[in-house]
């Protein structure tokens, strides 16, 4: 038995402003009734193949440092591009510099949390096959890449010098991680994901098979909730719900 990817969970010091920027960028309807509490959390459904929910949570800290985890989108043309990077800054992104070289084809710009992303220039062959959301770049070892190959079911599209990549058999988004070396991890990671049991599933065992697979449970001060809280080999969080 395998898990489903059922979001990608963001930290928000404003969930519904971070939810309407993303739902501008993406193209993606709200889940949830903008007038109801924002801190309940805000939820974007997908308008593609992507398979999973963006969720926004409120979140009292503010981010710091770089994300280990970051979208790249991809672009058909260079107006097409521009045109992306146009619609972000005029939502409130902005532009930003995190070592990029300025022969590279890419912008890199971020969003009113400062969550980094990447707009993609067009003939990228890695993302040629995807759709808008191209991947789900994050920072990881070749170990971590097999573990979420396992943990999804989702067989391994990349595999080479320590850089690993899946996909859903449905479609959708790569998930890469770019092996050694790896940034240094300073507390809660502000995106997670959201695993959901299949439904014939229990939580329990899928805890326990992701123990299996290299996980560990961890607490984070969560309380009394009715999700399990866990980190993958290289620690970086993630939530098992219960069955839906």
């Amino acid at each position: 038995m395998t898990c489903h990817l059922l979001a990608l969970c963001f930290d928000a010091n404003e969930p519904l402003r971070l939810a309407r920027f993303w739902s501008g960028v993406l193209g993606w309807e709200m889940a949830d009734d903008p007038d109801d509490d924002p801190q309940d959390g805000i939820a974007l459904l997908p308008s593609d193949d992507t398979g999973f929910q963006i969720r926004f949570l409120p979140a009292q800290e503010q981010k710091a440092g770089q994300n280990q985890m970051h979208f790249d989108l991809t672009s058909t043309s260079i107006e097409d591009q521009q045109q992306t990077v146009a619609r972000s800054l005029g939502l409130g992104a902005r532009h930003i510099d995190i070592g990029q070289r300025p022969e590279e084809g890419h912008v890199v710009l971020a969003d009113p949390d400062g969550n980094e992303f990447c707009v993609i220039e067009p003939d990228n062959n890695f993302l040629a096959d995807c759709g808008f959301i191209g991947a789900l770049a994050c920072n990881g070892s070749q170990e971590v890449g097999y573990f979420w190959s396992e943990a999804l079911g989702w067989p391994l599209v990349w595999d080479q010098d320590q850089e690993t990549a899946i996909r859903s058999p449905r479609g959708g988004p790569k998930i890469t991680w770019g092996g050694p070396p790896l940034m240094p991890k300073t507390g809660k990671n502000r995106l997670h994901f959201d695993l959901a049991p299949c439904a014939d599933g229990d939580q329990q065992a899928e805890v326990d098979r992701l123990v299996s697979l290299g996980a560990t449970r961890i607490d984070i001060g969560q309380g009394e909730v009715s999700w399990v809280v866990m980190a993958d080999p290289d620690g970086h969080e993630f939530c098992v719900l219960t069955p839906r």
